[in-house]
């Protein structure tokens, strides 16, 4: 019995040809070399006549007819699956931090999404062997038109957040090349008509648009309206215990408790904080002159309005001052932190007043997350913290904490510079001096900088919600006296 004839059919836009056989595809082939193989499989000898009308019909083109470009396929091929890779890999670096330790639910969905894109990207990059291949599977061109669609969109976002502010990233060095790739590639596709096979369309198409919508209503509210909407409310206060005097020493004990709480929704850091303890003393002014010195307070560089119609020069001492908590501490909605301390007094002072105050700078935990570096201190009168390091006669002394602070949507941290958070800690004979800075550089002497940082230094703690909140009690020194038996 005769073997139906082979037809091989006429090249498509690739340049393939299918080959059939009594009204069934057989194969296919780019070249005439391929046809043999064909031809091989189907019991043909290895050297037939393909010019044999009685075994082969030709349609479409003779035996000499093989338009297929296969340098130019290749190197569409590797263009597509090195753009897919490489949006994929971005898509799970820029997810996986947020999908794991995002802060929020709806960070982590928004993690999740970007890393679940990735994935549909991987397997986008296969599917163009096929698509590109012998078309195998019905639905690879949809796939890579997914996949293409998600990298236009994603890596557009990122450019767009990045041109923003336009700060140097290495990340731009990405997205900024594949935004262009998936331009290239999207309009390649159309005119491939790649959507051709994709059983439903227009469900397809409204799938790919809600779920572009869903990462882009999870991004706004994690990033934008979450962050802003819960205020970060901080409860300090500071009081004074009873007083007891020594019965062994002519001193008298005075008990101060130092309390914060945090008494809103947000947890929240605490950038720098310090309590002090001071006596105040003034002279009396009987003829009511006391008002008169606020100028030469301030000239003097001193508290001006700490003046008084029967006082006049008014001093301050500190009597005891230290950190509180502890910079890169934080405390949760709902906790707080008691610090108690017992500050021995001479029962001979001359104080009138003595003072308490509680200071703390705290920034919002759901905008930045602070390395653990800021926890480490370092002291200025220590040659061995070179970069911290300031002869004491020509800085005051300080104890000072730098660390790297991260966005806690990680979509921005690729799109911006590192910000860095540094706080100071002083104290002199009247006061002490607390202050941070977030910055969007690294600071290189970080004791110089103070001077140059207020106009940046109030951007960065706009954007990170960072505040500053302080108590203060006062008890007259005749009372602990009294109070405590004297």
């Amino acid at each position: 019995m005769n073997k139906p004839k082979v037809v091989v059919q006429p090249p498509d836009g690739r340049g393939l040809r299918e080959v059939t056989m009594g009204g069934r595809t057989v194969g296919s082939a780019w070249s005439l070399r391929g046809l043999r193989k064909v031809l091989r499989r189907l019991g043909h000898p290895e050297d037939v006549d393909v010019e044999d009308r009685s075994l082969i019909v030709w349609l479409g083109g003779d035996s000499g007819t093989w338009p297929a470009r296969t340098g130019r396929r290749h190197a569409t091929i590797a263009l597509m699956v090195a753009g897919l890779l490489g949006s994929m890999a971005l898509l799970i670096v820029v997810g996986m931090p947020d999908a794991i330790g995002a802060l929020t639910f709806a960070g982590r969905v928004t993690g999740f999404l970007f890393a679940f894109a990735g994935v549909v990207q991987g397997v986008a990059a296969l599917a163009v062997l096929d698509y590109w291949g012998r078309r195998k599977l019905t639905l690879s061109g949809a796939l890579i038109l997914l996949g293409v669609s998600i990298a236009l969109v994603t890596n557009g976002l990122l450019l767009f957040m990045w041109l923003e502010e336009r700060e140097y990233t290495p990340y731009v060095l990405t997205y900024l090349p594949l935004t262009g790739w998936s331009l290239w590639a999207l309009q390649l596709l159309l005119r491939e008509r790649a959507w051709e096979g994709i059983p439903y369309p227009k469900q397809f198409a409204a799938g790919v648009t809600a779920t572009t919508l869903l990462a882009t209503f999870n991004l706004a509210y994690s990033a934008l309206y979450q962050p802003t909407s819960a205020p970060v409310l901080f409860d300090l206060e500071v009081k004074f215990g009873t007083p007891q005097s020594d019965t062994k020493r002519p001193i008298i004990h005075l008990p101060v408790t130092f309390r914060a709480r945090n008494s809103g929704k947000v947890p929240a850091y605490i950038t720098s904080d310090g309590y002090g303890i001071y006596g105040a003393s003034a002279k009396h002014a009987s003829d009511g002159s006391g008002l008169l010195e606020w100028r030469k307070l301030l000239d003097a560089k001193m508290d001006g309005s700490r003046v008084g119609r029967y006082e006049k020069s008014p001093t301050r001492e500190t009597i005891s001052a230290a950190r509180f908590y502890g910079p890169g501490n934080w405390l949760e909605p709902g906790e707080q932190y008691v610090k108690e301390r017992v500050v021995q007094l001479p029962r001979s002072a001359t104080y009138d007043v003595i003072e308490a105050d509680l200071t703390m700078t705290i920034m919002r935990k759901d905008r930045g997350r602070i390395d653990d570096e800021f926890s480490v201190p370092h002291y200025s009168w220590r040659p061995k913290d070179k970069q911290f390091y300031c002869p004491p006669f020509e800085c005051d002394e300080h104890i000072i904490n730098r660390g790297r602070v991260l966005h806690n949507n990680n979509m921005i941290n690729v799109t911006r510079r590192p910000r860095y958070v540094v706080s100071y800690y002083g104290w002199t004979g009247s006061s002490a001096e607390i202050q941070s800075y977030v910055l969007s550089h690294e600071p290189r002497e970080a004791l110089h900088l103070k001077r140059d940082a207020a106009e940046e230094n109030q951007r960065e703690r706009e954007r990170y919600g960072v505040a500053l909140t302080r108590a203060t009690a006062a008890v007259p020194f005749a009372q602990v006296l009294k109070t405590s038996g004297i």
